[in-house]
């Protein structure tokens, strides 16, 4: 029989102290300086506790990704998978939705930055954020085109990679790489040009 003590450390509230104070410190700190001691302190709990959930940093990183996959709207696929209505409109709210999100979301952003800068040192950090973030993603907006054949799209894959990816790389240069002024372009004009490349 577990102890009253043992019970306590297992705690929802525990574990949600421990990802809110790792988020703090790899945000602060990034992913290769972020120290277990720095997180315990945050989370109000021992380095033990946070041993006995999370066997290493980088499991309590994953962890922490697959929070995000979860809790927040931006990373969701659902709300691709039960879209009603036109089409064009649906692809339009989306993309605007993703791009705003992204620019009133620094959390998330700062995080984003912090896996694309330390993926060359910890590509598991990478794969684990294409494996529980784009892919779901990627497959549900395949899904969506796909289960519209009025579309006649040859292969809903790549219109979802071409869709998807063109969002991406405006947010890289927008809000990762600091450089949507040297190559700018008018964010309503890249969405509705998207949306008729997809739409014929």
């Amino acid at each position: 029989m577990k102890s009253k003590s043992v019970e306590r450390d297992l705690s929802p509230e525990k574990t949600k102290a421990i990802l809110d104070g790792a988020m703090q410190e790899f945000l602060e700190n990034g992913y290769a300086a972020a120290r277990i001691d720095k997180i315990a302190v945050a989370a109000g709990v021992s380095k033990a506790t946070i041993y006995r959930r999370f066997p290493d940093k980088e499991t309590l990183f994953i962890e922490l990704v697959q929070q995000l996959a979860c809790e927040k709207e931006l990373f969701n696929p659902n709300h691709l998978l039960s879209a009603q209505g036109d089409v064009a409109s649906f692809l339009k709210s989306f993309a605007n939705m993703m791009l705003t999100h992204v620019a009133d979301d620094p959390q998330s952003l700062t995080f984003l930055r912090i896996i694309i800068g330390e993926s060359g040192r910890f590509p598991q950090l990478a794969r684990a954020f294409v494996q529980n973030i784009e892919k779901p993603m990627l497959q549900a907006m395949t899904h969506y085109l796909g289960s519209h054949p009025e579309l006649e799209l040859p292969d809903p894959e790549v219109a979802a990679r071409a869709f998807m990816g063109t969002l991406i790389h405006f947010v890289l240069l927008r809000d990762v790489l600091h450089s949507g002024d040297i190559v700018p372009i008018e964010r309503d004009r890249l969405v509705d040009q998207l949306v008729k490349l997809i739409i014929k």
